[in-house]
């Protein structure tokens, strides 16, 4: 008979094989779930959402890595009761992850026999809907961790549009594996700039005639076709139109419309489409972000009058007090928003003092060490705090873009040689270890 230890490391076994976010490696530093939180709150749970049952799962999960256990299961109890309505079925394949993600729920709240249930449901939906293919998994398994993936780690883009591309192979019909496959590519594109426009812009306009309604999509396309050169204003505002009829999300396609105002129709338009969409639905924390984002570029850009600047200073600390746990770039931006004003920089160094002091995780520490050396060396010509705090960000042995930059402001520093901490620079970059 077997015993309780190996009974309990049969079942651990059983539950790593699983398919599920406890096992996919998710990166689960705090910084990161809570920003993920915000995310995933304001796409919105709205009827007719295609990926509802995705975003509830994910929501669980981040739930539960946050120590909320019982949220956690709410979610992936709602999780199965929207795809019992977004697939017409009570059971099918796209529950084999909720399944496996309440399995591992319940083995971490010490209920094993539900646990074991829950995996018990598991083979049952496997042994029921076999994958189209012996050697792979289901397609709704691959197109819920592409889309996961997508949502949680720039790092695993290239692993999500594969999981994607997977899904859409053995199930061809899926309009919205299609879209979101075609819009990380996108995205992969924008990040490392291969030199592939013809060939994004090809896809995203298939895509765009399979999935009409897709407004966040439409506005991305439009987007990518600026980069040909082409005049898109009328056909700007004419979306603007349909995404102003539509639920508010972050998916609507408000946030990437209003950077294509920004950047191609005109700033003072931007504003007012902003303004008009908080006008409709004030109570929304998601478009005083948009809307906030766009008086930010006016400050940057011009030099507008006092109610502007005023209108800009409110919408930014009503938003921090909106996302406390994900604000910290809101907070950079309102420092730098009080740096472009006169008599101000006693309010942009209390910003950076507070947010300094705080206990961060590593990232998030080089991205204030970086925008404050920055601050430093621009706004208070403190060459040598500058120093200091560019040191500070290539210290933390962690790679990323901040580290990267203040390693390369280093070097010119030090190839210029006229600076008096030349020396010591070059002592501190013969030590930096690496990450």
């Amino acid at each position: 008979m077997m015993s309780a230890a190996q009974s309990q490391t049969t079942l651990e076994s059983k539950l790593e094989a699983l398919q599920c976010h406890f096992t996919w490696d998710l990166e689960t530093s705090k910084s990161m779930l809570l920003r993920r939180k915000d995310n995933l709150e304001d796409i919105g749970t709205e009827e007719g959402n295609s990926w509802l049952g995705h975003i509830y799962n994910l929501r669980g999960f981040i739930q539960y890595k946050l120590g909320f256990t019982e949220d956690a299961q709410s979610f992936f109890n709602k999780a199965a009761e929207a795809f019992s309505k977004i697939r017409n079925a009570d059971e099918g394949p796209w529950l084999v992850v909720n399944y496996g993600n309440l399995a591992w729920l319940h083995h971490h709240l010490g209920d094993q026999a539900e646990s074991q249930a829950y995996l018990s449901k598991v083979n049952a939906l496997m042994n029921k809907y076999p994958s189209p293919s012996q050697d792979e998994l289901d397609p709704e398994i691959y197109a819920e961790k592409g889309w996961t993936l997508m949502k949680f780690s720039r790092e695993q883009k290239k692993e999500a549009a594969d999981y994607f591309q997977r899904a859409i192979r053995m199930q061809p019909d899926m309009v919205e594996w299609n879209t979101s496959y075609v819009l990380e590519l996108m995205y992969d594109f924008r990040e490392n700039n291969e030199g592939q426009e013809a060939d994004i812009l090809d896809k995203m306009r298939t895509a765009k005639e399979q999935d009409p309604e897709n407004l966040y999509l439409a506005v991305l396309y439009l987007e990518q076709c600026t980069k040909k050169g082409e005049r898109i204003e009328d056909e700007a505002r004419e979306l603007a139109r349909k995404v102003l009829r539509n639920p508010v999300s972050s998916y609507s396609g408000i946030k990437p419309l209003l950077r294509v105002y920004l950047n191609h129709v005109s700033i003072d338009e931007a504003i007012d489409l902003a303004e008009e969409a908080l006008g409709k639905h004030p109570d929304k924390r998601h478009l005083k972000k948009c809307c906030a984002f766009c008086y930010k570029w006016k400050i940057f850009r011009e030099s507008p009058e006092q109610s502007l600047i005023d209108r800009a200073i409110s919408l930014h600390e009503e938003v921090i007090s909106l996302y406390p746990d994900s604000s910290l770039v809101k907070e950079i931006n309102l420092a730098k928003i009080y740096s472009n004003l006169n008599n101000s920089q006693d309010k942009v160094e209390q910003i950076y003092q507070e947010v300094l002091e705080r206990d961060l995780e590593p990232l998030d520490k080089q991205m204030i060490y970086s925008t404050y050396a920055k601050h430093l060396s621009w706004n208070r010509q403190d060459s040598g705090g500058s120093v200091r705090y560019h040191m500070k960000v290539a210290k933390i042995p962690q790679e990323s873009i901040y580290r990267e930059t203040s390693i390369k402001t280093l070097k010119k520093i030090r190839d210029r040689g006229r600076s008096h901490m030349c020396r010591e620079i070059e002592e501190f970059l013969e030590n930096l270890p690496e990450p």
